[in-house]
């Protein structure tokens, strides 16, 4: 069972693209979605019994789901540090951190491209990984030439990180 206590307590970073997102759905849940399902509650409460009313059940089902995603969106939202790739370039001096493009050598001799993101956006087929994650976490501080190791449900894997940008991500 994870520590909810550190959980809670660990930074949310994302990038400008994933905190757009996360507005963009946001506002269509505020000012789309939870409208329209009031709208049908409201139809479906019209309708005479409620105890056995499917419509009625389902929409307010509907808007306890909308309700609690606008408070995680909103929650997350406003606790998050938006990193930009392209400006931590800066202060990064050639290191992986929060946002870079990392490409890597396998063991095998594979060449891969990883992209250190929040949890909220890693997408691993498009080489998104979360910083928190266990090669997120390998890469992160690396620069070229460096080789990292990390654990894997198939045992121990090594990296060669071969080149280290930073760009926006999308």
């Amino acid at each position: 069972m994870p520590n909810l206590k550190t959980a809670k307590s660990a930074p949310i970073y994302m990038t400008p693209a994933c905190a757009l997102r996360l507005r963009a759905e946001l506002k269509e849940i505020l000012y789309k979605l939870r409208p329209e399902m009031a709208n049908t509650a409201a139809w479906a409460a019209s309708n005479g019994d409620r105890s056995e009313n499917a419509d009625y059940h389902y929409a307010k089902k509907k808007l306890r789901q909308y309700d609690g995603r606008i408070r995680f969106l909103s929650k997350r939202l406003e606790n998050a540090t938006i990193v930009d790739p392209v400006e931590q370039e800066k202060i990064a001096h050639g290191k992986a951190f929060f946002g870079s493009t990392v490409t890597v050598e396998t063991a095998e001799g594979e060449e891969k491209v990883f992209s250190i993101v929040g949890a909220d956006e890693f997408d691993i087929s498009r080489g998104y990984v979360s910083w928190v994650s266990p090669v997120g976490r390998a890469l992160l501080g690396s620069s070229e030439g460096d080789v990292v190791t990390f654990a894997t449900p198939g045992g121990r894997t090594e990296l060669e990180i071969i080149k280290v940008e930073y760009k926006a991500l999308g």
